[in-house]
């Protein structure tokens, strides 16, 4: 209508210039939008003589005097539709100037454009480029051309974050430039050429615009064609991989349009190669052309159903893969027919998924592909192994077991890791295998890694088969990736790391290129205490190494031995120790400790070297070992030892160094042997070092006890020297008692002096530095001795006189007396640094806490509050005022003391509360609460949070201090009792919080330590009290996030390699396992003794209890579900009643039955009836009497029963086992037959299939007894029985009869022989599938030892009948085909196919014809809404589309094709619509063309997308000229129409699936813009 009315216009008006000149003044968003269809109108039609000249003059001024103005406006500046409008006819009548114009007005615009662009700004860039793409089909000029070009090339390289310019020109811009003939070279050259790529996402949005100048369907230009080009195809397999998914679907539409125009035109093409590699990115063959299109094909539908990104879908499309490589690989040559980078896409894009199911699956793809298929070498390959591969298995989640897998299995993702990486070394050239390995380690370093990960990969590299190919610069990589793996904090992880990168060290180094030094420095990196450590098979493996490649090793550069090309390991070490204890003269001695890394090196291959030569001799067959080669080791050091007695100008660095490697030697235990004797090595290096031990006491002495401390640096020879005491007494002790008496002498001699250097009061009002170093080395000395006394009694040193003054010092010191600042000389100037208010705050923090330390020395060597020594008016420390008083401090000290200076304080308060609990309530709570803030403020801190907790617990809930707070019944129990469930709070988040908890309290209430001194008579009065304790402990364990589950899997699978992995038998046991604290209540409970009162009481008590919270949990409203914590609560709540019901009595059974048959009427999980009904059968097993109740269980009224009759009945099934202990049994049958015959007729099937198990098992009871009673009832129950046995023909009624007969609670389970620990807390959970984190193995009741099983526990082992089980119960359907099965089929019957929108079939003309005719007819509607469904090829969507755009009366809806307005099934869904509805086919091939016309008229382009930049439909406000473009079902809107569109809408989604039916989604838009509209009308 538009065009008639403008060509009217035109005909009556005979000047069209002055008519154009009236349109533009004044220029409103009609007048523009007019001006611009009169140009259209007057650049498509021929001008007349004469006319021409005049027509170019006034398109001349309109474009520039009209159209540019309008352009810089911009649309971005456009605050309302209005302005929008206006630009967007601009910019449609500027282009119909310059082809009424020419190439001059183009060049005029151009130049123009290019000047505004070197100006800058946005507002004028997006004008300049509006220009330039209206310029840019008619520029001429070559140079003009290639300013133009380089320009716009410069636009798309641009930085920053601002895409709307780039994109611009990328989208517009270059794709016009591109029409131009003389502009498209310098367009492809600067796009892809030696200047550099721009950013993917542009690039590709530039190469998709291009597509038909570049891939043209005719075929390509001459000299021009992108198939030919590599860094073509790089693009393209980057956007492929590319995060956003627009740069995806253009990558796809490039490499779609490429293989469609290769496969049409059948001709021979190949890419050259783009160096590195001989293989071509891209070929083509007329021979294999079927071949080819099989392949591109499948590669296509696979990286599309990537797009799906849900398991279900792309799970079918994995076996595809394989075929892929098939084809990829030739037969013959073994080599690449494809170059593999393709593959490397697929895998790429797998593993950065978003769902790491997805990024699991294409992982354990690869690695099994390459592992089963052997593929040839590629370059690109290690590059990818070692950058995308390892960037994927950096993510923890992905190791976790599969479903199937037994906790403690080594999950597929490690196996897997280990055989590729083991293939994959031995299939690559030998000149490639040092490099690769060497990149892979450095990548383990590259970031940061969790520990399971880290764990993983080092398990890999150990497993590849030895082979000598890292160097110094290996040994490196791998000593920072020991760094690395010290950051996390599970230990074990840890420690298993380590073992398994030594091992890798020891397989994979060449020992000729690294020299013994460097092999030491890495073997410094191992921690002893988490894997590195003497009797391991570790350690054996290493000397073994060690003395296989003795004399290989490369030559240190720093070698003395110039003589020899190599030295031996022995001669290594022994120049190791000269070295170590040479010390250069300087001139003044250096203040500062030496570094500790030293003296660890030289003991660790001190060790290592002894135990190797003693490897060597056990192999040469010697008997009599000698040990001249150790005596060569430590000559040096025991002759600077023997001479620090006597030699008092040693160098202090000299006596340091000597003294940290004196201190490593002594401090090293053998794991085997618990006795020292035993091992060789250690015994014969104790006996050497038993001959200096006087000359090393004598110089200690004299340090500690002289001015010879006298800076802050000293300090750390002080704890050096301090740290050497309790060594030395212990090497005396172990080797020989005749040095105990000069070590009692020592002790005696600094016990006084110390406490001397304490009495001296400053003579000055600011005491000097060395002053206050003494009286802190004097206090730390005091704290040593007293910390000996109590580790070392068997040394008898609390009989020294000097101990009684020690305590009688402590006694009357003042408590928290801290150390003021000391003055300064201009001497000690340079130190004051030191000594900074921070740095001395340390100091006296430190001086605090061994005040603590003594007090609490003398606090527990005294006893308890006595008549003798309340006698002495000395021991004022025992009276109550002074406890008293200590107290105070305590919490005094509590407050100054840093958090982890604060245990020997706790220590104290255990000892002074109880005794001051009755009399001083108030201070004692107070001493609770400071104690918990405490604790709870250290919960975040690894390293001393489990110290502390350990010292809270025992002041706490030591066994006098619960006494005394449970005789009171006051706030101090009450407070105890909050501080418990705070604990079992705490230990929901940090796991092994209630295990210091229980086993504390276990131990001391059933074991309690022997004490005359102690008011205490019995420790298990405290059980009784303080049962909330057990009975949580009973019901304890949450629900495990996926990262707490996988760290646990690891933990046991690292565990079960047991002796294989060093780190199990060196890492310290921390109980930490959440199952620990069930494990320890359980134990605990088995060793109660149902005659003793005590026990039978707290049993009592804890049964009710835990009846009660079943009953509290079934009352809740929480959802309760399978393997819920709820379920899992009253799972372990029958647990802890099965264990308990053997030793309870008749009587306290009789009251307590009726709840447990409540308990049975609950709707219950499976696990949880089991247990229920085990516990039934026992009780009526053992008590027969109880049956009357039982049988009352039956007369509840059907509405109540409906849940649970299944259970009761259950229980008849074992009926045999309760009748056992009764003498009357036809009475019992009697009554049962009559209860279970009528269920035997209920209306639910499962009710009646229980009714008959349970008749059977009773019925053959009754035939063996030959109860005549039940003659008349044999032929129907027997019938009954038969007819159930032989039924068919009826569904599955048959199948479940034979499944609940085989089911293990019916056909094996038998509740006497079975009762077992391992029964109920393994077999049974497990039987019942139950989460596998509630099976608690038998492996764990051994391995918590804190609390023994009683000697004559027998319920320990199932039968292995019922062991061999595995879980299947008889109400589970079919599994049907393993759809694995089908996934390996040939043909794509589970795949969705993709449409390919160019390959549609034109229709008949006549047809389309008619159809335009009648949608002219059709003009009821005056909505400007036009539907474009042109892509959608399904004709319910369609049909369905029709008929909503009619209802809400859209102005047309365009379709591919109107052949589909005849198909049946779009007739079925339009209802007629059709014939109402203007129709329009517009083929998508013509779809580019057809939107630009419409934008030229003033619509704005909208699609149904979802991209980075789409807008919420229910925030976007609709145009009223809207143009609605839906997507394909599958593809959506393709990639080389999406940078047409003017803005994308996508619909907001809460639930999983990514995509609504296009139907629905088009349905929705339509509404939602007419909703507009009618608000816009009504207002």
């Amino acid at each position: 209508m538009e065009v008639v009315l403008a060509d009217a216009l035109l005909a009556r008006c005979g000047d069209p210039c002055a008519l154009l000149r009236a349109v533009c003044a004044p220029l409103c968003a009609e007048r523009a939008e007019a001006l611009r269809l009169l140009l259209q109108r007057l650049a498509a039609a021929e001008p007349q003589a004469g006319e021409a000249e005049a027509l170019r003059r006034a398109a001349w001024e309109v474009a520039l005097e009209r159209c540019r103005p309008l352009l810089c406006g911009g649309e971005a500046a456009a605050g309302c539709g209005e302005r929008l409008r206006m630009a967007r006819a601009a910019r449609g009548a500027l282009r119909h100037c310059v082809q009424l114009c020419g190439a001059p007005l183009a060049a005029r615009l151009a130049c123009d454009a290019l000047s505004e662009l070197a100006v800058g700004g946005e507002a004028g860039a997006e004008a300049a480029v509006e220009a330039l793409v209206a310029a840019a089909p008619r520029l001429e000029e070559p140079a003009l051309v290639a300013r133009c070009v380089a320009a716009a090339l410069a636009l798309v390289r641009e930085e920053g974050e601002g895409e709307a310019i780039p994109a611009l020109v990328a989208g517009r811009l270059l794709p016009a430039l591109g029409g131009n003939d003389a502009a498209l070279r310098y367009v492809w050259e600067g796009l892809l050429g030696a200047g550099g790529t721009p950013r993917a996402g542009r690039a590709l949005l530039a190469l998709s615009a291009l597509t038909d100048a570049l891939l043209p369907r005719g075929g390509p230009g001459p000299g021009l064609d992108a198939r030919l080009c590599p860094q073509f195809w790089r693009v393209v397999q980057q956007g492929l991989t590319e995060r956003d998914g627009l740069s995806r679907k253009r990558a796809r539409y490039l490499l779609k349009r490429a293989v469609d125009l290769s496969g049409g035109q059948r001709a021979e093409l190949r890419c050259p190669s783009d160096g590195g590699d001989d293989s071509s990115l891209f070929w083509w063959s007329a021979e294999e052309n079927e071949k080819l299109l099989q392949f591109w094909e499948t590669y296509i539908l696979v990286v599309e159903t990537l797009e799906g990104n849900q398991i279900h879908v792309i799970k079918p499309v994995l076996p595809k893969l394989n075929s892929l490589f098939d084809h990829a690989v030739s037969r013959k040559g073994g080599c690449w027919l494809f170059h593999p980078s393709w593959h490397m896409c697929i895998y790429k894009r797998m593993f950065e998924s978003e769902n790491k199911t997805l990024t699991k699956e294409g992982i354990l793809h690869f690695l099994e592909l390459y592992e089963t298929k052997r593929l040839p070498n590629s370059l690109g390959f290690s590059e990818f192994v070692i950058g995308p591969l390892m960037d994927a298995l950096s993510e923890s989640s992905l190791y976790s077991r599969t479903p199937g897998q037994l906790m403690g299995a080594c999950p597929p993702l490690g196996m897997r890791l280990q055989k590729f990486l083991a293939t994959y070394m031995m299939l690559l050239p030998e000149e490639e295998k040092g490099s690769f390995l060497l990149k892979f380690i450095q990548k383990m370093t590259s970031r940061h890694w969790c520990a399971v990960p880290i764990l993983f990969l080092s398990m890999a590299l150990a497993y590849i088969p030895e082979c000598k190919i890292l160097g110094t610069e290996g040994l490196h990589a791998l000593r920072d990736v020991l760094q690395c793996t010290m950051i996390t904090h599970q230990i074990l992880l840890r420690g298993a790391a380590q073992c398994y990168l030594l091992q890798t060290a020891m397989h994979l180094t060449d020992v000729e290129k690294v020299s013994l030094p460097e092999v030491s420095s890495f073997l410094l990196s191992l921690r002893p205490e988490e894997s590195l450590r003497r009797d391991t098979m570790l350690w054996m493996e290493l000397c073994s190494w060690l003395q296989a490649n003795e004399r290989c090793f490369r030559k240190s550069v720093t070698s003395d031995f110039e003589h020899q090309e190599t030295p031996s390991l022995r001669q290594y070490v022994c120049s190791l120790v000269g070295e170590y204890l040479k010390t250069p003269v300087s001139e003044r001695e250096n203040c500062f400790m030496p570094d500790w890394f030293e003296a660890k090196l030289v003991a660790t291959m001190i060790l290592l070297a002894a135990d190797v030569e003693q490897m060597k001799n056990k192999h040469s067959g010697k008997s009599n070992i000698e040990w001249i080669e150790l005596e060569a080791f430590l000559n040096p050091l025991l002759d600077v030892l023997m001479k620090l007695g006597s030699n008092a100008y040693i160098p202090t660095l000299k006596t340091d160094k000597s003294l940290q490697l004196l201190l490593k030697l002594l401090q090293t235990r053998s794991l085997k042997c618990s006795n020292t004797q035993d091992d060789g090595v250690l015994c014969f290096i104790w006996k050497s070092l038993m001959t200096p031990v006087e000359s090393i006491l004598e110089f200690v002495l004299r340090r500690l006890t002289t001015n010879e401390l006298s800076t802050v640096g000293d300090l750390d020879r002080c704890d050096l020297y301090l740290a050497l005491i309790p060594e030395i007494v212990n090497l005396c002790l172990q080797v020989s008692w005749k040095k105990v008496p000069y070590i009692k002498s020592f002790i005696l001699s600094l016990t006084n002096a110390s406490i001397r250097n304490l009495q001296e009061r400053n003579s000055k009002e600011e005491p000097k530095l060395q002053e206050q170093i003494k009286k802190v080395a004097s206090m730390a000395s005091l704290t040593a001795v007293c910390e000996l006394m109590d580790r070392k009694p068997e040394a008898h040193l609390d009989s020294l006189p000097s101990v009684d003054a020690l305590k009688r010092f402590i006694s009357f010191s003042q408590f928290n007396d801290v150390l003021k600042k000391p003055s300064y000389t201009e001497e000690e100037s340079s130190l004051r640094e030191e000594t900074t208010s921070q740095g001395w705050g340390k100091i006296v923090a430190r001086y605090v806490r061994d005040q603590w330390i003594c007090l609490r020395f003398v606090l527990s060597s005294f006893p308890t509050l006595g008549q003798e020594h309340e006698e002495t008016s000395e021991m004022s420390l025992y009276t109550v005022e002074r406890s008293r008083k200590i107290l105070e401090s305590a919490l005094e000290a509590l407050t100054i003391l840093p958090s982890d200076q604060v245990l020997p304080v706790f220590d104290c308060m255990k000892v002074l509360v109880p005794k001051l609990l009755d009399s001083l309530e108030p201070l004692c709570i107070e001493a609770f609460d400071l104690g918990w803030k405490i604790i709870s403020s250290l919960s975040n801190t690894q390293l001393i949070f489990w110290s502390n907790l350990k010292a809270f617990v025992q002041f706490v809930f030591d066994p006098e201090v619960l006494a005394v707070a449970a005789s009171v019944k006051g706030q101090a129990y009450a407070k105890i009792k909050e501080i418990i469930f705070k604990l079992i709070d705490m230990s929901t988040t940090k796991t092994g919080v209630f295990n210091v908890v229980l086993s504390h309290c276990c131990r001391s209430w059933i074991f309690p330590t022997v004490d005359q001194r102690s008011a205490l008579t019995n420790a298990f009065v405290n059980a009784g009290n303080y049962c909330e304790l057990i009975t949580e402990a009973c019901v304890f364990g949450t629900v495990f996030r996926k990262d707490q589950r996988l760290t646990q899997d690891v933990h046991a699978f690292i565990e079960n390699l047991g002796e294989k992995c060093a780190a199990n038998l060196v890492t310290e046991s921390t109980h930490r396992d959440d199952h620990y604290v069930r494990v320890c209540a359980i134990k605990f409970l088995c060793l109660l003794d149902g005659s003793n009162t005590l026990h039978k009481t707290l049993m009592e008590d804890i049964f009710t209890k835990l009846l009660d919270k079943d009953e509290q949990v079934s009352r809740s409203r929480t959802r309760y579900y399978a393997n819920s914590l709820q379920h899992r609560i009253k799972n372990r709540v029958w647990q802890t009643l099965l264990i308990l019901l053997p030793k309870l009595d008749q009587n306290f059974l009789c009251g307590i039955l009726g709840k447990v048959f409540q308990a049975g009427f609950v709707n219950n999980q499976a696990s949880v009836k089991y247990f229920i009904e085990w516990i039934v059968i026992m009780s009526l097993h053992r008590y027969p009497q109880f049956l009357n109740k039982f049988w009352d269980c039956f007369c509840y009224d059907e509405e109540k029963l409906k849940t649970s009759i299944c259970t009761f009945l259950s229980v008849l099934s074992h009926f045999d086992i309760i009748l056992q202990n009764t003498c009357e049994k036809k009475p019992a049958l009697k009554k049962a037959l009559i209860v279970v015959l009528q269920w035997c007729f209920n209306h639910n099937f499962s009710v009646r299939l229980y009714a008959l198990i349970a008749l059977k098992k009773i019925w053959g009871m009754c035939r063996m007894l030959h109860v005549e009673e039940f003659e008349a009832l044999t032929p129907v129950i027997e019938s009954s029985l038969q007819q159930v046995e032989n039924m068919h023909g009826t569904g599955n009624a048959r199948r479940n009869w034979q499944r609940i007969q085989d089911h293990f609670f019916f056909a094996t389970f038998h509740p006497l022989k079975d009762y077992s620990l391992e029964t109920i807390f393994y077999i049974l959970p497990r039987l019942s599938e139950l989460a596998e984190d509630e099976w608690i193995s038998l492996s764990k009741f051994d391995r918590f030892t804190d609390i023994p099983l009683p000697p004559a526990f027998q319920w320990y082992h199932s039968r292995t009948e019922l062991r061999d089980l595995k879980p299947s119960d008889w109400s589970q359907q079919d599994m049907g085909s393993n759809s694995a099965e089908t996934d390996s089929q040939t043909e794509w019957t589970d795949v969705q196919k993709k449409i390919i929108p160019w390959k549609n079939s034109t229709p008949s003309l006549d047809l389309e014809m008619v159809c335009q005719d009648r949608a002219a007819k059709l003009g009821k509607s005056n909505s400007r809404l036009i539907v474009v469904a042109s892509l959608i090829d399904k004709p319910t969507n369609l049909g369905g589309l029709c008929r909503t755009s009619e209802i809400f009366g859209a102005s047309a809806l365009v379709v591919g094709s109107l052949h589909y307005i005849q198909d049946k099934q779009f007739q079925h869904l339009s209802v007629s619509a059709e014939q109402w509805l203007p129709l329009v086919e517009v083929k998508p091939s013509q779809l580019v063309d057809y939107l630009q016309q419409k934008k030229t008229e003033g619509y704005t382009i909208i699609g149904v997308e979802q991209t980075a930049k789409s807008f919420d439909l229910t925030e976007y406000c609709f145009p009223e000229k809207s143009l609605l473009l839906l997507g394909n079902e599958h593809e959506g809107i393709p990639a080389n129409l999406i940078h047409h569109l003017d803005v994308c809408v996508e619909i907001p989604q809460q639930g999983i699936i990514r995509s609504l039916n296009v139907h629905v989604s088009g349905a929705l838009l339509i509404w939602e813009y007419t909703r507009q509209q009618v608000i816009k009308q009504k207002q």
